[in-house]
């Protein structure tokens, strides 16, 4: 395994993270355990979760995630061995049908310092490592939405969540703070609010990036490395889609997109035309499309983890395998000349 530091924090985590969004849907806590257990062994030392999970988010499965991700490292006394991430859900204004968490999820002093303690009880530890702004409070482009519109509406300051978060940190039950889904304009403003009120400084910034979505490098990617704000990509392998299973039109039974038609986000006819592409050039050089779109994330320079997720120990096995794979000249250059053909077709 490689090592990479998180931020400034101090930190090193595993190049590749563990994804749990599938913990209690798609996978069995039995299924879950032997996820972790496989990736520790491999040297997998970063978890990520968050409050809302599992996805589809609901009701009648909130927590789950975090619960069995606790359950686990109770199970195995192993947690000063593990980097655990979560994240306090955003705004249920703008993405409503979140009533169910604290009557609508806002980032809100109170409601983050809440989401945080019920968090510690379902991962069954005293301290989160990183704890995540899952999305901001604002309306932004996000979640695959572009054309950005400014729009009138009250919202909790970047101020007001960020400093409720150093709270958290002086208490000694977060030791590092991060942003996910946000913009270049959000991270340099959780940067200035940081240094203005002497709080803990950003540390990390989950976003999607993957083949078919490389906006990350429009603006974000410059921040990371300037500002020492690493990339903790999520989606690298576009819902499953750059593994290849739904070339051809194809829906195999347990598959993401198969089973829930909310994922439609990297199934447009363009984004299909590139993932077409980049399965020929990986068959030319001899690799398996799941390596080649890993492991072309894994180089980036602006990525502190890989955040991978599978429903089971096959998936699993390749994905962190990908560690092992170094893309030469001719693949890299046969990406840029596809990505220059269908440019971000699915952002």
């Amino acid at each position: 395994m490689i090592y990479r530091p998180l931020g400034q924090t101090g930190m090193q985590v595993s190049l590749i993270a563990l994804g749990t969004m599938t913990f209690g849907e798609q996978n069995t806590e039995v299924e879950a355990f032997e996820q972790m257990d496989y990736a520790f062994a491999e040297g997998v030392n970063f978890i990520d979760v968050a409050e809302m999970y599992p996805v589809p988010p609901k009701e009648s499965t909130y927590g789950a995630s975090e619960r069995m991700v606790g359950n686990w490292l109770k199970a195995r006394q192993c947690r000063d061995k593990i980097v655990l991430a979560t994240k306090v859900t955003g705004n249920g204004v703008n993405n409503p049908g979140f009533d169910y968490i604290r009557g609508g999820p806002r980032l809100s002093a109170p409601q983050i310092k809440l989401a945080a303690e019920n968090s510690l009880k379902r991962l069954q530890t005293d301290v989160i490592d990183l704890y995540q702004l899952h999305w901001p409070d604002r309306t932004t482009n996000c979640f695959g939405r572009l054309g950005y519109q400014y729009i009138e509406e009250e919202t909790y300051s970047l101020e007001e969540s960020l400093s409720a978060m150093a709270d958290l940190v002086r208490e000694g039950k977060v030791r590092a703070v991060g942003l996910s889904n946000e913009t270049p304009w959000g991270v340099m403003e959780a940067n200035r609010v940081a240094e203005k009120l002497s709080l803990p400084r950003v540390a990390s910034i989950q976003n999607p990036y993957n083949l078919l979505n490389r906006s990350y490098e429009i603006g974000l990617a410059e921040i990371s490395i300037r500002e020492k704000i690493g990339l903790l990509a999520y989606s690298p392998l576009a819902f499953g889609v750059l593994s290849g299973k739904y070339r051809g039109g194809a829906r195999p039974a347990k598959g993401r997109i198969t089973l829930y038609s909310r994922f439609t986000r990297y199934t447009n006819t363009q984004a299909e035309a590139a993932t077409e592409a980049y399965g020929k050039l990986a068959k030319e050089q001899g690799l398996s499309l799941t390596a080649m779109a890993l492991a072309f994330v894994n180089q980036q320079l602006f990525l502190s983890a890989n955040i991978i997720g599978a429903t089971d120990l096959k998936q699993l096995k390749e994905n962190i395998a990908s560690v092992d794979i170094t893309l030469g000249d001719e693949v890299l250059e046969g990406i840029e000349a596809i990505h220059k053909q269908y440019s971000n077709p699915a952002p």
